[in-house]
């Protein structure tokens, strides 16, 4: 099928492109490559077509029309809490109104589905762990409310226009090709620092913990969603908690380094903890994490290491 895939040349969004393309379907990838954004011309598979194009222009209706796709995979996002705590407006100018661009013109030209990437920024910190799909959204960010507020955009568009859609509450993904210099992703983050021999910023106590999911899982429940678990919301996890510290020590060990840790106050809108049952995404679309956190953790610190 044709389907394209925005912010497929980031961290996320080139991991299912690849695993699309893998499975036999034809892939349009549109990205601005955002300097802040995680996107690379090198990260899209040669055997995608590239869109250099921001999703609030207009003339991404033109590439609809073009491309006609029967499934949208929508990844382009501002996606750092710090940048959405600075600048509220740009995170909504990306995540809401470039959104409904993309809803739009999914509308326009016949898509069937939208498959969205979500986040469990949605829920804040929650009551009690782990979260599943029942838990109140209760987000502290910005960035977790534009989040959430793209699932009610969809819950409206499936109402008003039928257009179809999954939307995956993802945990914290890491991975190759996660920015390193970016404002988001503790485990690639801490990998450039320990593999350049540089001080460790650590936020609040350390103690605060994350659902780690390695991306090319995330990327397996993306193919997954085009058939299945429509209209769903769906958390993405581990159902493991691990905290900062922790991720700190196992770094330490898998390169040999130990890093000098910089102690930072707390960061606005960052969560206490985060854990994920994901025994409805099992049910429904078959999926299970399948990677171990130290054996994601060696694979990233490798990529780098080639990189």
């Amino acid at each position: 099928m044709r389907i394209i895939v925005t912010g497929g040349a980031g961290f996320i969004g080139s991991h299912i492109a690849d695993r699309y393309i893998e499975a036999g379907h034809d892939v349009v990838v549109v990205d601005n490559l955002w300097d802040h954004g995680g996107g690379r011309r090198e990260n899209v598979n040669p055997r995608a077509s590239f869109v250099h194009m921001d999703i609030r222009d207009p003339e991404l209706g033109r590439v609809f029309h073009d491309v006609k796709p029967e499934v949208v995979s929508h990844h382009a996002a501002q996606h750092s809490v710090a940048i959405s705590a600075r600048d509220p407006l740009l995170d909504a100018q990306v995540n809401m109104v470039g959104f409904l661009n993309v809803l739009s013109n999914a509308v326009k030209t016949g898509a069937r589905k939208v498959i969205y990437a979500s986040s469990g920024a949605t829920f804040g910190t929650p009551d009690q762990l782990p979260i599943d799909e029942s838990t109140p959204q209760h987000p502290e960010s910005p960035y977790g409310i534009s989040k959430m507020a793209g699932e009610h955009y969809l819950r409206f568009f499936k109402a008003q226009h039928g257009l179809d859609f999954t939307a995956l509450r993802y945990g914290n993904v890491y991975g190759p090709r996660q920015d390193p210099n970016g404002e988001a992703g503790v485990i690639s983050i801490f990998i450039g620092k320990f593999l350049s021999h540089d001080g460790i910023t650590i936020f609040w106590d350390g103690e605060q913990t994350r659902d780690y999911v390695y991306v090319k899982d995330v990327a397996e429940a993306n193919l997954l969603a085009l058939n299945a678990a429509g209209g769903e919301m769906l958390c993405i996890g581990t159902n493991k908690r691990t905290s900062v510290n922790q991720i700190f020590l196992s770094l330490k060990n898998i390169t040999g380094f130990d890093a000098p840790v910089i102690r930072a106050p707390q960061r606005p809108g960052d969560a206490r903890d985060a854990q994920f049952n994901c025994a409805r995404a099992r049910d429904i679309l078959g999926w299970t994490p399948q990677t171990k956190l130290l054996d994601g953790m060696r694979e990233t610190v490798e990529f780098f290491r080639k990189a």
